[in-house]
């Protein structure tokens, strides 16, 4: 394992000849222009005193334009604190008094419609007096806002990257060598950027992007490029399961992460392209922690954890072996202890096979009038209805379930639903309907109670 700060660019830019696709968009860009525009970005750096140990936001929307930065970032031997474009002002601004980085690079995003990967996009690059050098040896700082609570900041170094690259490796099923890969992913998140774009760059996978975000395009990139897997998260396979279009002949492996994946559209997806979604499972702090890229199985089973990789299961909540904090400031400083990253995951594991089940979040326990209710079990139990293709349930005074789906659904139907499925202390007071529940900028579903609260009165539906 190499702490060299420029290891980025002394080895993974330098394999592969030139002339082999990198990534494939609106046109196919190969490895030697991937080199040139990451070293001409490096030079501009190099001119505005980004150096070894700096430390620099990017605020970019996802393209070739961010990726490029975040490289040329690296190959200067400096620290990348990765922020989403579509965060307000106001949250960015609470972000960099928290990480405090040297420079911001920023970008608007592009034109609503506009391709998904614009190539050129101009940005500005701001030194900031109040910021400081990148602290020890981390590379990469991410910021997890999960879905309730404070933000996360997570520092990833050279070797936990390096590791997790390695597990990806020896994963079964993995694309390696000149297997496309169609990456609907976020590439400022873990799966995106280290399953899709680092690993793409170790073991020679060349991503596919589709033009623009939308089913159509993605069958189409998909079938065009003759890609043998599709990366993505649960909605992304909801949505394709239900485009009527025809066979992907040369698709073998999809592959879901970033979110609870649901048995209904597992077998929905299932049923369209007679082939399985196949979990990995991990976090911001960890990285990849379990996968099965084999055998595909049903939800709620999420695998072995992956080569390299120890957990423990500790009165049903699952442990990651870590040599040190992920956390880079102390409000999460509890949730490693002993050399152990308490996941706040709930999992039963397999006697024999070592298999995880992931049995929802510690924190979905609530004990409504002196009984206790996992929110977990009434949102699967929603989601088995027909109509509902989201689920988020939330316990203030009572319990209030916030559901995405059919919106002809009347309150009565799904009262009756669950009141034939659960205890009578288990039902929800309250049903708000809507086509989806809202997600944060990370694409996850909110789990805040005060901001689903926000939700127009007239989607509200009370069960009495």
């Amino acid at each position: 394992m190499s702490e060299d700060p420029n290891w980025w660019g002394r080895d993974f830019l330098r394999r592969r000849p030139d002339d082999e696709p990198w990534a494939l968009a609106d046109r196919v860009v190969t490895r030697g222009e991937l080199r040139s525009r990451v070293s001409g970005l490096a030079a501009r750096l190099a001119a505005g005193g980004i150096g070894a140990g700096s430390s620099v936001a990017l605020r970019m929307p996802p393209g070739l334009p961010l990726l490029y930065a975040l490289l040329a970032v690296w190959t200067r031997g400096a620290q990348v604190v990765l922020l989403d474009a579509r965060l307000t002002a106001f949250e960015v601004d609470r972000l960099l008094r928290v990480c405090e980085p040297q420079f911001l690079l920023s970008a608007e995003s592009p034109p609503h419609g506009t391709s998904y990967l614009v190539e050129d996009v101009p940005f500005d690059v701001e030194r900031r007096p109040s910021g400081a050098p990148a602290a020890d040896d981390v590379c990469l700082v991410q910021v997890s806002s999960g879905s309730t609570g404070t933000p996360k900041v997570i520092g990833r170094t050279a070797c936990s990257l390096l590791r997790e690259l390695e597990a990806y490796a020896a994963l079964d099923g993995m694309p390696g060598a000149r297997d496309r890969v169609v990456l609907l992913n976020s590439v400022i998140h873990t799966m995106g950027l280290v399953g899709g774009i680092l690993h793409g760059l170790n073991s020679g996978a060349q991503m596919v992007f589709p033009s623009r975000m939308r089913v159509a395009d993605i069958i189409g990139a998909a079938r065009e490029a003759g890609a043998c897997a599709i990366f993505g998260v649960p909605v992304h396979f909801a949505l394709l399961a239900r485009f009527p279009s025809g066979p992907l002949p040369a698709l073998r492996l999809a592959v879901s992460a970033g979110e609870l994946l649901t048995d209904k559209i597992w077998a929905q997806f299932h049923e369209r392209y007679g082939l399985p979604i196949s979990p990995v499972y991990g976090t911001t702090e960890t990285g990849l922690i379990a996968a099965d890229l084999t055998t595909g199985p049903r939800p709620p089973v999420i695998g072995r954890p992956a080569p390299g990789v120890e957990v423990d299961v500790v009165e049903g909540e699952l442990l990651v072996r870590m040599e040190r904090t992920p956390y880079l400031h102390t409000e999460y400083a509890d949730r490693f202890r002993d050399g152990w990253l308490h996941t706040f995951d709930r999992c039963d594991r397999g006697g024999t096979t070592g298999c995880l089940t992931y049995r929802g979040r510690a924190d979905s326990m609530v004990t409504v009038g002196g009984l206790n209710v996992d929110l977990t079990e009434v949102e699967q139990t929603l989601m088995s209805h027909p109509g509902v293709q989201e689920a988020v349930v939330v316990c203030g005074d009572v319990i209030e379930a916030h559901i995405g789906g059919d919106t002809t659904l009347t309150q009565a139907e799904l009262a009756d639903w669950c009141r034939s499925r659960l205890a009578s202390f288990k039902l929800p007071k309250t049903f708000r309907l809507s086509t989806g529940v809202p997600r944060n900028a990370n694409g996850k579903m909110i789990r805040d109670r005060d901001v689903l609260s926000t939700q127009k009165d007239d989607d509200a539906h009370t069960h009495h």
